[in-house]
């Protein structure tokens, strides 16, 4: 494996998270909107780490949506915004894939492809400590694992969905970021920095298609 994919992980956490300076200055108790794409993709940005996964809004059954593409490239999109997961402590979204990737697999490097994930970020000053929680559609590890990523174990993985049983069909989801971050990390979570989504294929050569829904943060209670 190249050298540069051994460092692959660790790079798009800190990209993701170089500067996060506006933050939101929502009541604690009204739901945050990271995006329902209505003005497109204005408010993401994308950082590439080998060639580029075709993001694009489209109309669905569900309204509009992200649609990503990706053969054998890695490419994100991710929004910067600040929030406090004590107050919001509820990340909800849809998503739905075209299925699997057959050689997806959590546990090693050349493995670590995902049809579908969606990430929250908690940068540091320190940036080395920058972690983040990773909702994927996994392959081989079980629904409901969670598993310290193959390059870095800032990153844990959690398999939200896992294989083709629900491949075709949107699914909508809630995580509790507090509960799952003390369950990776064994503490409570910093404020976040940023919101992101990513399908990769760059590590499998393989190609996958998914739709990303409307994505909200929730106070707490919900």
């Amino acid at each position: 494996m190249h050298p540069r994919h051994a460092v692959r992980t660790t790079r798009m956490l800190l990209c993701f998270c170089a500067l996060f300076a506006f933050p939101l200055l929502l009541s604690a108790s009204s739901p945050i909107l990271v995006d329902d794409y209505s003005q497109g993709l204005s408010r993401w940005k994308e950082k590439s780490f080998k060639g580029n996964t075709l993001y694009q809004v489209v109309q669905t059954d569900r309204g509009p949506a992200i649609q990503a593409r990706s053969r054998g490239a890695a490419s994100g999109l991710y929004r910067e915004m600040e929030f406090d997961p004590a107050q919001h402590p509820v990340l909800s979204w849809s998503w739905k894939i075209s299925g699997v990737l057959e050689k997806g697999d959590a546990r090693t490097k050349q493995g670590d492809d995902y049809a579908a994930r969606v990430y929250v970020v908690f940068p540091s000053v320190l940036f080395w400590r920058t972690k983040a929680l990773n909702y994927i559609w996994a392959n081989k590890l079980e629904k409901g694992a969670v598993v310290k990523n193959a390059y870095t174990s800032n990153a844990m993985m959690i398999a939200v969905q896992s294989g083709n049983e629900n491949a075709g069909r949107w699914v909508q989801e809630k995580r509790n970021l507090v509960e799952d971050y003390r369950r990776a990390f064994g503490e409570d979570p910093p404020g976040a920095g940023a919101v992101a989504v990513m399908t990769d294929t760059d590590d499998t050569g393989e190609s996958a298609t998914a739709w990303y829904g409307r994505i909200l943060l929730l106070p707490r209670g919900s």
